[in-house]
């Protein structure tokens, strides 16, 4: 150990970068809650939320008090409550004294998504909700144990509010991204990755429903692992559900596994967890994320991901940059099974399996295949139809493909995980998901979500129904693992995202075929783990522009170099695989780069 650096001296430095960086990055002629505007070369990106700072070093430092610690106590003087440089004190006194770390991530500096709960900090989920107490009263279980390993956690990551889509929150404001201001800096945990990004942070903590850990790490350049679900606690999440993962956003790739070797385990108060006892790696993760090569690692190429006919001049650079990390790939060692340009890695394995294991959802889908009454029931024998494709696969429609598979929503999910999450919280003035509506002020703005509208919703909801989703997971598990068993691969390589983030006022990149302008949510969502790592950078963009007659129209190209991200799949619980492949394709390439416009500061080292 070279003991040339304090963990006080690394907290300040980073303070001094999100004292340059952290400011507001969009115009607000409003206020906070009304329309906004963008800004060119803003400087800032506003990815931090909440600092875990005392008033006094709070003010000391001239951050404002909307970052405080806490808006329901103001005082802040629970000696129970250290803040970041009373931790940070702590550790260096305690390393003076014997010498040794804390534990594996000692003085290692983090943001934790406003999604889960830090009893030092408000947690809201970005929400300007007005709690009696807007701390918890406790940690959620990882935050617990980044806590235990050493880790200091200095703020809470702004987010698109309640983790849903768009770059905003009621409560902390337009987050922007740093490699272009004016653009998406990616889906809910935006600030997290924004913030690790601009070197705010050393690594930051997402959720990912959808895409939310893998198309911010995209897009900002950096490293996101989204694991299988059942592998990190959730215990602690504002609106847990069954599709939610936590996972590390770092700038390479070690950084990432060694987070998630202390975050990852069995945790009683999260059942989903039970599923990974005994299921770990014999070693450390850390110990996979040091590869150079990857002979003997037979990958699939995802072209059903990848088509330049199917989708827009919008995707082709990134396309042709995702191809060129195949070929990178190859020449690392690993046996690479692609099926070609425009082709299909799993369309024989689909068609053949495909409607028998999703059954219902299947027929309800091709109604001119299987029609129904008036009441739902049957005018045929769906079974006989099921029957004569399983035998001839050729009568399986042409559109079903993995482009076509969907994963259900759960009917009163969000509410009942919500109320759940609240009653346990036990705040005596937000109690439910009514209070959330009631209680709290929300922005007005039509270039971004709803957000009371979204809760109303849910609130409507009257039932509890994970029949549906339940059963696609299993269904559709059991349907990639075959198809990946039957061509003998251990993983799989796929585009993030083909679509470039937009203008934060524009209109998005409308779906094409089955492709989402933000990502592949779908093996995700089933329960595989999913790296994303920096692939390089765009020349160009198109975007979209609102027309006379009401629709929009693609426009460019426009010069613009934005970050572009490569997945890697793996089965269920295989992070170890994953880390190898990512580190090896990392080492070999290098093509992360900083935002050139988010530097050093004068003076730092």
């Amino acid at each position: 150990m070279a003991r040339q650096l304090t963990s006080v001296a690394l907290v300040e430095l980073y303070l001094k970068r999100i004292k340059a960086y952290n400011g507001v990055c969009v115009s607000e002629p409003m206020g906070i809650l009304g329309p906004i505007t963008t800004i060119p070369h803003a400087g800032q990106i506003n990815a931090l939320s909440t600092l875990n700072l005392r008033p006094a070093s709070r003010k000391a430092w001239g951050f404002d008090d909307r970052k405080a610690r806490s808006m329901t106590d103001p005082v802040d003087d629970d000696t129970h409550m250290p803040d970041a440089l009373e931790v940070a004190a702590a550790q260096d006194q305690q390393f003076q004294r014997t010498g040794r770390l804390v534990g594996p991530l000692h003085g290692v500096v983090m943001a934790i998504k406003d999604q889960f709960d830090t009893f030092d900090m408000r947690t809201t989920s970005g929400a300007d909700a007005f709690y009696a107490n807007d701390r918890p009263p406790e940690d959620a279980t990882f935050v617990k144990r980044l806590r235990a390993a050493g880790a200091i956690i200095l703020a809470k990551a702004n987010l698109a509010e309640y983790a849903t889509d768009g770059a905003r929150s009621s409560f902390g404001g337009t987050l922007c991204n740093p490699y272009d201001t004016e653009r998406e800096p990616g889906m809910s945990s935006a600030g997290s990755a924004t913030a690790v990004a601009a070197n705010l942070v050393t690594c930051a903590i997402g959720e990912e429903t959808v895409v939310s850990i893998r198309w911010p790490a995209s897009v900002n350049s950096l490293v996101g692992l989204a694991p299988t679900e059942e592998l990190v606690s959730r215990k602690g999440m504002m609106g847990t559900g069954l599709s939610m993962r936590t996972g590390p956003i770092c700038r390479n790739v070690q950084d990432a596994a060694a987070v998630l070797d202390v975050i990852a385990g069995y945790d009683p108060k999260d059942e989903l967890t039970v599923f990974n006892v005994g299921r770990g790696p014999a070693q450390t993760y850390a110990s996979f994320a040091t590869a150079r090569r990857l002979d003997g690692v037979r990958i699939g190429v995802v072209r059903e991901y990848m088509s330049r006919k199917l989708f827009s001049q919008a995707d082709d650079e990134s396309i042709g940059i995702v191809e060129h990390a195949i070929d990178q790939l190859r020449g690392l060692g690993a046996t690479i099974v692609d099926p070609g340009p425009e082709g299909a890695l799993f369309q024989d394995c689909i068609s053949r399996l495909g409607p028998e294991l999703l059954n219902s959802a299947f027929t309800r889908g091709h109604p001119d295949l299987f029609p129904v009454d008036a009441a739902g029931h049957p005018l045929s024998d769906q079974t006989a139809t099921l029957l004569d494709m399983h035998f001839d696969p050729t009568r399986v429609p042409p559109g079903f493909s993995l482009r076509s598979l969907r994963t259900p929503a759960v009917p009163g999910e969000s509410k009942y995980l919500m109320n759940q999450y609240l009653r346990e919280r036990g705040d005596t003035n937000i109690r439910s998901m009514a209070d959330l509506i009631a209680k709290a002020r929300f922005y007005a703005d039509p270039n971004f979500p709803d957000r009371k509208r979204i809760l109303e919703a849910a609130e409507r909801d009257t039932a509890l129904d994970t029949s549906a989703r339940l059963q696609s997971r299993f269904a559709l598990q059991n349907l990639f693992l075959q198809c990946m068993q039957e061509q003998r691969l251990d993983a799989l390589v796929s585009p993030m995202s083909t679509v470039p983030p937009r203008k934060l006022t524009a209109p998005r990149e409308p779906n094409a075929n089955g492709r989402s302008p933000i990502g592949w949510p779908l093996f995700g969502q089933q329960g595989f783990p999913l790296i994303t790592v920096p692939a390089g950078f765009t020349t160009q963009v198109w975007d979209r522009e609102r027309d006379a007659g009401g629709g929009t129209r693609l426009v460019g190209p426009v010069r613009a170099a934005m970050p572009v991200g490569v997945d890697f799949i793996a089965r269920p619980f295989d992070e170890a695989l994953l880390l190898r492949i990512a580190s090896a394709f990392e080492a070999a390439t290098r093509h992360r780069r900083p935002p050139p416009e988010f530097g050093p500061l004068p003076d730092e080292p």
